[in-house]
């Protein structure tokens, strides 16, 4: 006999931010499309201009491409740009998904901000990136928890939310002040939501990766990150996208039916107990 994780063939997953060729998005709404889940991803429209060269070297078309991935898996998928950070946006991707599916069931809250100028000590922070990063990671996850949150509470079958959060909410390291309350926020966040949504059986959780093979990397050399997880992570390797994909299915599934109000390190071990 295989072991299965059940409870979503048929589903409806939305999963934000899924629109990068390498990309914890990407890996988790092909993932969920193959636990048997119909997808609604969300992009942010990205200028072609902006792809990068991997990406133009296939022909890469951004959530249109991933949801080309998850309709070969059999299961339908519905690409829609989306600011998370905007109420009257998220409120139209789910009349969005509500058209297309008629339900929701799990909630995957990825969008964030790219890396920036935002990554200064905090004396040197512009008001201008504090505000761009907390309005896509904890705005932006705080506006989807709100809006699907509600609509899960009024369908009365339960649910799931996963919020991606990072290690560095936990680590709150130098350069990072930004990005480290955002993702610090999102756990908090994932807590109060959770004590709050259980009497409807409406599950909470976040995953907190470490370093992850994304294209996030891209800013610093192949070696360089090496020589850090050398250093910092007990496996000694980077992380890849489909091993974040993996647990954030497994905390949609009914085998994660006790699970919620958790942060869940998904980091090679850089980080024990917290």
């Amino acid at each position: 006999m295989t072991y299965e994780l059940t409870g979503l063939a048929g589903k409806v997953a939305v999963v934000t931010g899924a629109g990068r060729m390498r990309s914890i998005g990407r890996s988790i709404a092909v993932a969920m499309a193959q636990a048997g889940c119909d997808v609604v991803l969300t992009g942010t429209g990205r200028d072609p201009a902006r792809f990068a060269d991997e990406e133009r070297a296939v022909g890469w078309r951004d959530i249109d491409s991933v949801a080309e991935e998850v309709r070969a898996l059999g299961r339908r998928a519905l690409p829609i740009v989306t600011d998370v950070s905007d109420p009257a946006s998220v409120d139209a991707l789910l009349a969005a998904t509500l058209g297309e599916f008629g339900r929701v069931d799990v909630v995957v809250n990825n969008a964030a901000a790219s890396r920036g100028p935002d990554r200064v000590p905090v004396i040197d922070l512009d008001i201008e990136a504090w505000d761009r990063v907390l309005a896509v990671n904890l705005r932006g996850t705080f506006l989807m928890t709100r809006a699907f949150g509600r609509h899960l509470v009024a369908q009365g079958e339960g649910g799931s939310i996963v919020n991606i959060s990072s290690i560095g909410g936990k680590l709150s390291g130098p350069g990072s002040g930004a990005y480290s309350a955002s993702k610090a926020g999102i756990q908090s966040l994932t807590s109060s939501a959770a004590k709050e949504l259980g009497e409807h059986r409406i599950r909470v959780n976040a995953l907190c990766p470490g370093v992850t093979g994304t294209s996030r990397l891209d800013d610093r050399s192949d070696d360089t990150w090496q020589a850090y997880v050398t250093a910092q992570v007990p496996l000694r390797r980077v992380g890849h996208p489909v091993e974040v994909a993996h647990a954030a299915v497994f905390l949609a599934s009914e085998q994660a039916g006790w699970v919620t109000g958790q942060s869940w390190n998904i980091d090679g071990g850089q980080l024990t107990i917290r």
